[in-house]
């Protein structure tokens, strides 16, 4: 089976076109990763502030919520192939004004409203890139072409932090946000090289703002709402929904206090941060493969609280590990144990959606969800940051450890009885 998908795989690379798309979203998606651990280098080099981290970082997740449920309005009537390439061009512009402008300015006002730019210009690359999969390979080939972008996206990704991470640590802030330009640049050239029959766009401009102004209506309250009453109704999403609010606001906790822990810790900035983040990258997707692989025997329920708990006893062992024995080679295996044990939750959680919401609901069901876990994640960023600067950091691991711990326990010898 691995070498039918293999040479399924070769045979998808030989379309030019997919491969140009393929090249272009791996040196997007580095680019990506790159710009993020140049931003945490530059603010860890102005400021230990865990706050000020999390203000700076808030504004790379906040387009989630204001741009991403419009912008598919837009790449359904453009050409998406234009769509990407003037949206990289775009950030290659913006990313290139943060060195040569906005570094040198004694206020962070500007970097702000460019790195909201950017990652707001994203949110049209990334469902334009889903979108024109389809135009470019065989019908038969959809599948094959779509686990091709995914798996080797997220390996991009992962390298992305690791590479990243040395980029910034050895030309600075200012070469990575360089580099990040650049590699948008390259990414532009390959789009723009891709042959595909031009899009007409199905409206005119005036259309389309009202247009843009319904989906806003309807798309970001009436179909959030519709979803959340859907949650709250049906047993078995409620539990979802607990369990997804609850990790993913913990580690909106741990993800800020967990870089300046690092920071402070391993004594570098970017190098050894980015190499932990590969690590905790490669035991989620092997936790995955795992899971995915002897997960069935186990019961669902019994397998999220099991996970947690031992998510918990990990993130215990790697925060005390680091506070009292820092090494980066036992930080190293358990980043990669911590993402291991992590991932089967997730992948739990997803299936569980499927099995207990109606296929109609399942887009708004994933929509709030998406709305709920990234409240959860900014809201306890910003608290714990600000816990933070009071206490020290290495407790504040601990506690969202020691929760995770207590949750899994408890969990794991109650009875749970849900039928959607």
């Amino acid at each position: 089976m691995a070498d039918e998908k293999l040479v399924g795989f070769k045979q998808i690379l030989k379309n030019r076109n997919f491969f140009l798309l393929w090249l272009a979203q791996i040196i997007s998606q580095f680019g990506d990763r790159l710009n993020q651990m140049a931003l945490i280098g530059f603010i860890s080099h102005r400021s230990s502030s865990t706050f000020q981290m999390a203000k700076l970082l808030s504004f790379t997740i906040i387009p989630v919520f204001l741009i991403g449920p419009v912008a598919g309005v837009y790449v359904d009537r453009w050409d998406r192939r234009k769509t990407m390439y003037i949206s990289d061009l775009l950030r290659g512009i913006l990313v290139l004004l943060i060195p040569l402008i906005f570094l040198n300015l004694k206020t962070l006002f500007g970097l702000y409203l460019i790195i909201f730019l950017v990652f707001s210009v994203g949110r049209f690359f990334v469902p334009a890139k889903l979108s024109i999969i389809p135009d470019l390979v065989k019908k038969e080939e959809l599948l094959m072409a779509n686990s091709l972008v995914n798996t080797t996206g997220m390996i991009a990704a992962i390298l992305g932090f690791g590479i990243g991470g040395l980029i910034v640590d050895w030309l600075g802030p200012k070469g990575g946000f360089c580099i990040d330009a650049l590699t948008f640049f390259v990414s532009a050239v390959f789009i723009f090289s891709i042959t595909t029959k031009a899009m007409k766009t199905k409206s005119d401009l005036f259309t389309l703002g009202k247009e843009v102004l319904e989906v806003i209506k309807k798309s970001v309250f009436q179909e959030a709402k519709e979803g959340l009453m859907y949650l709250l109704k049906k047993k078995g999403v409620r539990f979802i929904i607990g369990v997804l609010f609850m990790l993913w606001s913990a580690l909106g906790s741990i993800y800020i206090v967990m870089i300046v822990f690092i920071q402070q810790r391993l004594g570098s900035l970017t190098k050894n941060l980015g190499l932990l983040v590969v690590f905790l990258g490669l035991g989620l997707f092997f936790g995955s493969l795992a899971y995915g692989r002897f997960g069935q025997r186990f019961s669902p329920t019994k397998s999220i609280f099991f996970f947690l708990s031992l998510s918990g006893i990990t993130l215990i062992i790697l925060s005390l590990g680091l506070q009292f024995f820092p090494n980066f080679l036992v930080a190293a295996l358990l980043s990669f144990l911590f993402g291991f044990v992590l991932s089967p939750i997730i992948t739990v959680c997803n299936t569980l959606v499927y099995k207990l919401s109606y296929q109609d609901m399942r887009g708004k069901v994933f929509a709030s969800l998406e709305i709920v876990m990234h409240l959860g994640f900014l809201l306890l960023m910003f608290l714990s940051s600000i816990l933070a600067e009071r206490a020290g950091r290495v407790w504040i691991l601990v506690g969202v450890g020691t929760i995770f711990g207590l949750v899994g326990v408890s969990g794991f010898f109650r009875r749970f009885k849900f039928h959607g």
